[in-house]
């Protein structure tokens, strides 16, 4: 009886805590939506040259990568691809499969763990080190409120950023397979990209693009609250990182599967 108490106490702290971290992203979230909306209004607008101070350091330094990643993904999707179609007699289908699964699926997903690894831990560590510090609390008694300062920046940057990635990621990704698809069925790269674009229409290309605006505000909501909730010195803080870099990589993949099921049934 005493183990069952335990552990029906033990699930209802996790779901309170879960519920409670919830609705702190989400007040974080109408939060920064005000101070977009109503900051120029009330003589504090979000700075155009912090957004673009976040944009380099979300989107434009993130790029190499991005596309390194996803070259890599449109070669390996190949290979899979040609394997397993081979054994059908149908290998000229790996260009369908492939224009598919990289505009709907692989590109906006390794964008998204890209900036969730890269951009979200280095968030949740520079506003933790800041908390820490006690710089956020300077900020509210110079009159500068922390989420319009630090999280709406961040929030558009991502925002902004992050369909242009996907994009980049997408294109990345089709080259990469169409190189591999002619050097094994002897196929240019211009008949590759002619069949992509006879494949795709572009509510395939805009499932990428909106996915990439939710993964987006996901990465960003919660490495900004994970910073702010550092607590324990620098362990609190290694904890804090880490922490925001797997709920982003998981909350991407429970909203991708999500979609993925509504958009395609």
């Amino acid at each position: 009886m005493t183990r069952t108490m335990s552990f029906i106490e033990g699930t209802g702290r996790i779901t309170l805590n879960a519920i409670e971290e919830v609705g702190y992203h989400f007040a974080l979230f109408v939060e920064s939506l005000y101070w977009v909306i109503a900051g120029p209004f009330l003589g504090q607008p979000v700075r155009i040259p912090i957004i673009v101070s976040e944009m380099m350091k979300i989107g434009v330094l993130a790029v190499p990568v991005v596309m390194l990643l996803s070259f890599s993904n449109g070669v390996m999707m190949a290979i899979q691809g040609i394997a397993t179609l081979q054994e059908f007699d149908a290998e000229s289908q790996v260009v369908p499969g492939i224009a598919y699964s990289v505009t709907r699926e692989f590109g906006v997903l390794i964008a998204a763990i890209v900036v969730a690894g890269r951009s979200g831990s280095a968030i949740a560590a520079r506003i933790g080190s800041m908390q820490m510090s006690q710089e956020v609390d300077a900020l509210r008694v110079m009159g500068i409120e922390p989420v319009r300062h630090l999280v709406a920046p961040i929030l558009l940057a991502m925002l902004l950023m992050m369909p242009i990635l996907t994009l980049l990621a997408d294109s990345a990704a089709l080259i990469g397979g169409g190189l591999y698809t002619g050097i094994v069925l002897k196929l240019s790269l211009s008949t590759f990209i002619d069949r992509v674009f006879e494949t795709i229409a572009l509510y395939d290309l805009m499932q990428g693009v909106v996915k990439s605006l939710v993964f987006g505000l996901l990465i960003a909501l919660i490495a900004c609250s994970n910073g702010f909730s550092v607590h324990g010195g620098s362990e609190g803080l290694g904890r804090a990182t880490t922490r925001s870099v797997v709920l982003s990589i998981a909350a991407i993949v429970v909203a991708d599967m999500i979609f993925t099921y509504f958009l395609n049934r």
